[in-house]
């Protein structure tokens, strides 16, 4: 019998769901942690036991499948995308947060076929808050379907946004150009520290579009699928199709709101993944 994706999708949840009680048995913070790239890239324990969970299970169910995990690719694993189904796991995102205790990180995982992402699960154990989305049957907050806002101009839009992890001189100048614009333009700006909510907040309308350079691919699948299904857009930040590697994201809730930040935010291209 052919497997679909709903059937992968419940699989995913319920291992997600599983998972959530490992950072919730840290909600006041966790103090053992190692740095990766700079002093600001951090990964715990929980990280890793998070993924292994979530990778072990869906391995075991379905074998063919490929996987893309940010703490197997931070150890020397392949980030490599095909069109075979591929999960691409960021197993805490917002890992500084949780370190801190400050309650908004996020398991966040995302199904693509073809290279294209047609599930997505974003879940805070913390706050219970579950955001849900599989290709063309929309996209659900606690089981609830959301939808995007219907803002087109920045001078209206609540702009979810980063600093990111690096402290690199390029990515520190263009972060700051953009704050700037966006303080000087937008209605406000927020900053959850966890690239999948943000994009999460797009998708059930509270926020009017987000923007990162930096990021990989584990930070933004989920979310894709999620700001799609709700009725949004997520290209690339220059204005052209979102390539899942790039390390660049722009998604917003029209698509005359994604250009008017294309034609104004300052452009920064990492390596890819």
């Amino acid at each position: 019998m052919c497997e679909t994706v709903d059937e992968y999708f419940e699989v995913a949840l319920s291992l997600v769901k599983k998972a959530g009680n490992l950072i919730t048995a840290h909600t006041s913070g966790c103090k053992t942690f190692q740095q990766k790239s700079c002093d600001i890239d951090l990964v715990t324990e929980v990280d890793k036991n998070v993924e292994d969970t979530i990778i072990g299970g869906l391995k075991a169910k379905f074998p063919a499948h490929k996987f893309i995990g940010e703490e197997t690719v931070s150890s020397g694993g392949k980030c490599e995308l095909t069109d075979d189904p591929t999960w691409i796991i960021d197993p805490v995102d917002g890992t500084m947060n949780f370190i801190h205790g400050f309650p908004h990180s996020s398991i966040s995982v995302g199904l693509t076929i073809n290279k294209e992402a047609v599930a997505g699960i974003v879940y805070n154990p913390v706050l219970q808050q579950l955001f849900t989305a599989k290709k063309g049957q929309g996209a659900y907050y606690n089981d609830r379907q959301i939808h995007v806002s219907t803002i087109k101009e920045l001078g209206k839009a609540l702009i979810t946004f980063e600093a990111g992890t690096s402290r690199d001189t390029e990515k520190r100048d263009a972060v700051f150009e953009n704050f700037k614009l966006v303080v000087n333009k937008a209605h406000g700006v927020r900053c959850l520290g966890s690239a999948a909510l943000n994009m999460a907040m797009v998708a059930l309308g509270g926020a009017d579009a987000n923007f990162e350079f930096g990021i990989h691919a584990w930070d933004i699948a989920a979310g894709d699928i999620l700001v799609r299904e709700a009725g949004g857009v997520c290209i690339d930040p220059a204005g052209g199709k979102l390539d899942l590697l790039a390390r660049r994201v722009l998604c917003a809730a029209t698509p005359e709101l994604a250009q008017e930040l294309v034609a104004s935010i300052a452009q920064l291209y990492p390596e890819r993944d």
